[in-house]
């Protein structure tokens, strides 16, 4: 099961870190990250696979109004 955090805003990046497990094979891996990437505009900006099959991968995309909570749209 593969876990989300919440965004961390930065600057003026949004940051989400995601918690793939062992059992997730590379191909469904890239196949979760390139839906992120397609549908809500993430890039991949850190992969760390550890030794035991967990991979810890933090996204990145530019923070834009209708990301903000209670921000509106102009």
């Amino acid at each position: 099961m593969t876990t989300v955090s919440e965004a961390v805003v930065e600057g003026d990046w949004e940051y989400r870190r995601l918690h793939l497990p062992p059992g997730v094979s590379r191909r469904a891996a890239a196949i979760q990250l390139s839906i992120h990437a397609e549908f809500a505009g993430w890039e991949l900006r850190n992969v760390r696979l550890y030794a035991d099959g967990t991979r810890r991968v933090w996204l990145r995309r530019k923070k834009t109004a209708e990301s903000l909570p209670g921000a509106l749209a102009t």
